[in-house]
């Protein structure tokens, strides 16, 4: 087991790290923003879920396959990269339905397929592969028992901390493009500037180094 002041640290450390608006925040609050709370909701959860994976290849070793291979982090990161721009072109391609009185409504997207798609893009994220790889190590302790025990232990925390901002970030966005999709301009923007995020991470994401 982890002792309790290594736990203690490392929650405090990670607090930090999701309470900080990130890439993944910016997509859960775009999403939100657009589509609203539930939608926000699901794709902090796929997060979670990419994160759960990026654990599990940490755990089993792949995580460091693809840091060492030059070829094999440029293929998940231009994929990665290739993903999100293909989903902020398509949002600004998207037409938000207004409704005749002027307040709008919100884009087709259902929860389901904002989960999917999140999953997809956090797993295609090579820098959450070498940030699991090179930060859960340091809290890991041999004399306290198995290793993969404890880096499973750590990224599941790590998860539900993240989970718990996503959300938190989500309903505050979500109440946001309730408010804003009652504008009319706004709705006619709104895809155009969830587009633009998305686009801005995925070249981010495509100028990345190792």
């Amino acid at each position: 087991m982890i002792d309790h002041a290594t736990l203690i640290t490392y929650v405090l450390i990670v607090l930090g790290f999701v309470f900080i608006p990130g890439p993944a925040t910016l997509l859960t609050m775009a999403r939100a923003a657009s589509s609203g709370t539930k939608v926000g909701i699901a794709t902090g959860a796929g997060i979670a879920a990419g994160d759960l994976i990026h654990t599990s290849m940490a755990i089993v070793g792949l995580s460091a396959i693809i840091a060492a291979s030059a070829f094999l982090f440029s293929v998940v990161k231009y994929a990665g990269a290739a993903f999100l721009i293909y989903l902020g072109i398509r949002a600004m391609l998207d037409k938000a339905p207004i409704e005749l009185n002027g307040s709008g409504s919100a884009p087709t997207i259902s929860a389901g397929r904002a989960f999917r798609e999140a999953v997809l893009t956090e797993v295609l994220n090579p820098k959450t592969a070498l940030f699991f790889l090179a930060f859960l190590p340091q809290f890991v302790r041999p004399e306290s028992g198995s290793t993969a025990f404890q880096l499973a232990v750590l990224g599941i925390v790590f998860v539900l901390l993240g989970l718990v901002s996503t959300v938190v970030f989500a309903a505050g966005a979500g109440r946001l493009g309730n408010f804003l999709r009652h504008h009319p301009a706004v709705v006619k923007w709104q895809g155009k500037v969830v587009g633009t995020i998305y686009c801005a991470v995925g070249v981010r994401l495509a100028l990345q180094e190792r």
